[in-house]
Formats: structure tokens, sequence, C-alpha cells
């Protein structure tokens, strides 16, 4: 099951755009497997806060006419209807909703008439690793974000929210805190990716197993799908903070530099990590090279002890007259003499698969 998970993963991390070539711009195709969009809605201002789940979007018309500031968030791009209703009443461009259905879009922003549309890449922490396209939109006094499923590290954002920070008053604000909030839920992850290294440090040094050489290889790319997910993350803040977008005030620009301070210490670590995992490999073929040498010198020893007793034995042969002396081979004449020597060549060779499968050389 996580071999086939393995695999869908990285066919999705691969898969094309849904439109054929040629489609008119702005086609909306839904995922055939995506769940369908479950709107919830928090409308806020100084004094009182809403929250609602709603399944008509033309419902969204009342609360964008009478609050100050409305985040509506969208779990599941399964319903094409849905989306081109938000998107009417919001008035958000056809090609920035085509982008939202396609899940395969690199972190950007885009800049329109009346809004910004800006792409993420949100990680999960699964059992394998995997990415999740968010889609913010930031307009005049409304923030919209497209999920493809459940499951986002946003409740600390609508805790804040209903404790009326005043700061989140500000649409473009409320949108900073989303992103920062997606950039943070990197560093679990790398806690998680440090954690496996150290594991698997320790237990190349304590026993180089051949299994060891095919985690190290899923974690370094882990790390470079982690890679491709954050480095253009940072291209995307610092145009946020860079270019003249009246949809950000200056002090909301101010934090975005802190966001994407975290953005760049999350790239640093995940080189750190990435070479850290390339170390390992070279560790493993090292450790298993030096075990290698150490065993054949074992082996080595042993040899060179018994080919001259092999040597001497193949010229004079052990069957000695027993006549002459009573030392000469008496288990020649024993009536158990061959099942015993039988036995006795049984019972070395166990010994030594034993020894042998003990230290690992074989069986492991």
């Amino acid at each position: 099951m996580e071999i086939n998970q393995r695999w869908l993963r990285r066919l999705r991390t691969r898969i094309a755009p849904r439109t054929a070539p040629g489609t008119s711009p702005g086609t909306l195709i839904a995922d055939p497997t995506a769940p369908p969009p479950e709107i919830t809605v928090i409308a806020y201002g100084p004094e009182e806060v809403e929250e609602a789940q709603i399944d008509d979007p033309s419902q969204l018309r009342e609360f964008k006419d009478r609050w100050p500031v409305l985040w509506v968030n969208v779990n599941g791009l399964g319903g094409i209807e849905a989306i081109e209703g938000i998107g009417r009443i919001f008035d958000l461009h056809p090609l920035a909703l085509e982008d939202v259905v396609n899940t395969n879009q690199r972190p950007k922003v885009e800049e329109y008439d009346e809004h910004l549309f800006v792409v993420l890449r949100m990680p999960h922490l699964e059992d394998v690793f995997s990415t999740e396209q968010v889609g913010v939109f930031l307009g005049p006094g409304y923030v919209v974000t497209f999920q493809e499923r459940r499951g986002d590290p946003f409740e600390p954002v609508r805790r804040r929210i209903r404790e009326r920070r005043t700061r989140l008053l500000n649409a473009d604000y409320l949108a900073y805190a989303l992103i920062d909030a997606i950039i943070d839920s990197y560093f679990p992850l790398l806690e998680r990716f440090a954690e496996q290294l150290d594991r698997l440090e320790d237990s190349i040094a304590e026993r180089p197993a051949v299994h060891l050489l095919s985690e190290i290889r899923e974690v370094r790319h882990d790390l470079l799908a982690l890679r491709r997910a954050i480095w253009p993350a940072r291209d995307m803040l610092n145009a946020l903070i860079r270019d003249p977008m009246p949809q950000i005030s200056a002090e909301t620009r101010t934090y975005l530099r802190d966001c994407h301070d975290h953005a760049v210490r999350i790239i640093d670590v995940v080189e750190t990590y990435r070479e850290t995992g390339s170390s390992l490999t070279e560790l493993y073929q090292s450790t298993v090279g030096h075990r290698l040498n150490e065993n054949m010198r074992v082996l080595t020893v042993i040899a060179t002890i018994f080919i001259p007793l092999t040597f001497i034995a193949g010229i004079y042969g052990m069957n000695f007259n027993t006549e002459v002396s009573p030392w000469n081979m008496p288990e020649l004449n024993w009536y158990w003499g061959y099942p015993a020597a039988i036995a006795l060549m049984a019972v070395a060779a166990g010994a030594m698969a034993l020894n042998f499968w003990r230290r690992g050389w074989i069986g492991r």
C-alpha cells in the first residue's frame, strides 16, 4: 500500500493540465476524483464575528455587502458550478480560476485589476509526504482561499479572528496571516526529516542494512519535492514585498518581509538536509566497504590457516595403516565412523554459518 501511495504521489506531481490543447483560456475542468466544495465563511468587523457554512454561493453577496472583512474558504474543487459562482460574486479572473482547478501550479503571485492571486504549496504531515495547492485571492475587503481537501494550519488564524485582533481587520493582513501559516507549517516537517536523518545515521553506523539505502533515497526524494515547493514561494514573497501592489499596505509589507525570512531559512535547512542525505549515502557505502574488508580479512585468516593443512592432507592422505600404530586413523575401524564424520562436518558447517549469520554476513 505504501509503495502504491508513493507511486501515486509522484505521478500526481507530474500530471499535465486536464484541458485539451487548443481549449479556450479560462475553461474550468474539475478533477473527477476531487471532493465536492465545502464553503465556510468568516465575516467580521471591530465588534462582531459571524461564521457560517453555506451551500449556495449566491449567499455570499449578503456577507460581502454587510461586513467589513470577509474570508471565504473552499475545501474541495470537485464542483465547477460553485467555483464559477464564487468567481462571479467576487469578479475573479477566469485565468486565475483555471489555475485553481489545475492543482499542479508552482507558487506564484499574479496581479489583476481588482485583486491579487497567490498560489502556495501546503505540506501535509502524513506517512507519505505530499503537498497541496492553496489558492489565495485578495481583494478590497475580502480573502477567498481554495484548498484541495480538508485540513489546514489556519486554526490559529481563526482563533485570532474570534478574539478580534485589530490588525486582522485589514484584508491584506488576513492574507498575510494565511500565507505565514502555510510557510510556518514547513517547520514541523523539517523537524521530522531531522529526526529521520539522525535515525538513519545511527542505524548505518550500527548495522548498514540494505533497506536503509532505499529509505535514504526516499528521504532525498521528499526533500527534493519540498525544495520544489518552497523555492518559488521565496520568489513569490519577494514580489509581494518589492512590487508596487495597491492591495497590500506598507505595514503589511513589513510582516511579509518576516515571512520571506522564514522561507529563506526553510530553503537553507532543506539544502543542508539534502547534503546530509548525500553524506549518508556515502557513509553507507564506506561503512559497507569497511565491513566487507573486515569480513574478507577474517575469511583470509581462516583460509590461510587451512590452506597448508589441506595441502598436506591432500598429498599424504589420512588413510594411514592402523596395524602399524593404533594412532593411525583408528576411526577407520569404527562401526559408526562414516556417519560420525558426516555429522562432524555438518556441525562444523552449521557453526560457521551461525557465526556468519550473527555477524550479518549472510541472511541480512
